[in-house]
């Protein structure tokens, strides 16, 4: 019956989120079904194994959801975004208004701004080029996506995406972990969304399509896919509420500085300077008896962000109206994604405490091909079904990391190449219809899945696949660089 009520859990959830139902309700219920058919006790298991799982995501990864809420908020709020965006598109001008719209979402991200702080000034501006240019609005989301939510979250090295934090605890790893290899996937999943995008605007020039009915961009939320995409834990209602935005915006060089500190200040904790001090201390009780690999990529994502917040108020401090109503704002869209994603590791820790889940965990370990194919299928499963990377992995490695973790020492698999693969595969199917950025995305380009959903499966799921299929085979026979 335990495997039953795993599966009935798993349904509950996927059901009920899709719905629109909230996941911080919706994730102990479904756990606490699942303990009820395996007939093991409610209140113990919602108290000792659900809360402790979620409390210990909250306690490991709120600074980094604050200071990013922060950033993305004054980074929006102070005309940067715009900034960069703006100069991009005057400088590729229209014959390369794919490839303009695909850096400028690319840069903004990859400096660590959220993606959905970014697609408010991302749709408009990518609205103006494509209808100068005659480029059918449709391909606006998957040519966004490309950018946004593609190889900047998950394959370029030392990027600040949660998803690509979530796994530097479990294998003791930094967000430059496998660089190598992170750069292939990128250029890989870049270079393929580029060629089907390119072929999609030849097609429709040679059918006669032209850019189509002007829309009125961002479009207002509506509120049932608000309900849908903050279900996933990628969306909350406070990203869409401002402080005062700044009348005038900051040249290219201003705006894109706070992103260039996030990426030097990261590199320079993770492998100079953290990697020198003396943390032996770390050991002891009193601090958790942790060790400094366990924490040290941590603490690099958060003095980076911390570094560019400052940064940002530095450099636009008289530009910016109102900093206190920006800060409050950044601050309260941290909340609700956070708990949402540690809801869903609660759930994940009941799931993995039922006895039943022994019998999970041995097929997933067994499935031919080792231990990376095994992490890769355990990535994808979960990040499909959740609907969210950052919620797919976290469950995965709360439950399995540790073995994971064994089973590459004892493969002599470099835990840099399990921690990339893992990012990557989490950032696969995460993007099928149901999942939040998806949603959102559509809603805010007024479009719909029937309109443009073909070509975000092209961008933002085939590529990466094409491109988690070749780092396999280089993990597998080259190993991690």
């Amino acid at each position: 019956m335990g495997l039953i009520g795993i599966l009935v859990a798993l349904a509950l959830l996927i059901w009920l989120a899709y719905r629109g139902w909230s996941v911080l309700m919706v994730a102990p219920l479904a756990g606490l079904a699942a303990a009820l058919i395996a007939g093991e006790p409610l209140l113990p298991h919602w108290t000792q194994t659900f809360m402790p799982g979620a409390a210990r995501f909250v306690a490991q990864w709120f600074p980094i959801f604050l200071l990013g809420g922060l950033f993305g908020k004054l980074m929006d709020d102070s005309g940067s975004i715009a900034s960069i965006a703006n100069f991009l598109t005057e400088r590729l001008g229209t014959k390369r208004t794919i490839l303009s719209v695909v850096l400028a979402s690319a840069i903004v991200t990859y400096g660590g701004v959220s993606v959905f702080v970014a697609f408010f000034v991302l749709v408009p501006m990518a609205q103006r080029m494509f209808e100068a240019a005659d480029i059918p609005r449709r391909l606006m989301p998957a040519t966004i996506g490309l950018g946004a939510f593609t190889f900047t979250m998950t394959a370029l090295p030392g990027t600040p995406s949660v998803n690509n934090a979530i796994p530097m605890p479990y294998f003791g790893t930094t967000t430059f972990a496998a660089p190598g290899i992170g750069i292939i996937a990128s250029a890989i999943t870049l270079a393929f969304g580029l060629w089907w995008l390119a072929r999609q605007e030849t097609a429709a020039r040679l059918a006669g399509e032209g850019f189509g009915a002007k829309a009125e961009v961002p479009s207002p939320i509506d509120q049932k896919l608000r309900d849908q995409a903050t279900a996933t834990g990628d969306f909350d209602t406070a990203e869409l509420e401002h402080g005062e935005r700044a009348e005038s915006y900051p040249p290219f060089a201003l705006a894109a500085l706070p992103l260039v500190v996030v990426i030097v200040v990261n590199f320079l904790m993770a492998l100079v300077v953290l990697p020198r001090l003396d943390f032996s201390f770390l050991s002891e009780p009193a601090w958790g008896g942790t060790t400094f690999n366990a924490v040290g990529g941590v603490w690099s994502v958060m003095l980076a962000l911390a570094a560019a917040n400052l940064t940002v108020i530095l450099v636009n401090f008289r530009r910016m109206p109102n900093l206190m109503a920006s800060l409050d704002a950044g601050a309260n869209s941290a909340a609700l994604p956070m708990l949402m994603i540690a809801s869903l590791v609660g759930f994940g820790a009941i799931i993995a405490a039922l006895p039943a889940f022994a019998q999970v965990r041995d097929a997933v370990l067994s499935i031919p091909g080792g231990p990376l194919i095994s992490l890769t299928v355990a990535m994808n499963t979960l990040a499909a079904l959740t609907g969210t990377a950052s919620g797919g992995s976290a469950i995965a490695l709360n439950a399995l990391g540790a073995h994971f973790l064994s089973l590459a020492n004892t493969y002599g698999i470099d835990p840099a190449l399990m921690h990339r693969i893992t990012v990557i595969s989490a950032g696969t199917l995460d993007a099928l219809p149901h999942n939040g950025t998806v949603l959102m995305l559509l809603q805010i380009s007024k479009l719909t899945h029937a309109e443009s959903y073909k070509d975000m499966i092209m961008t933002v799921i085939v590529g990466v696949v094409i491109s988690l299929i070749a780092i396999l085979f280089l993990g597998t026979f080259v190993g991690s660089f």
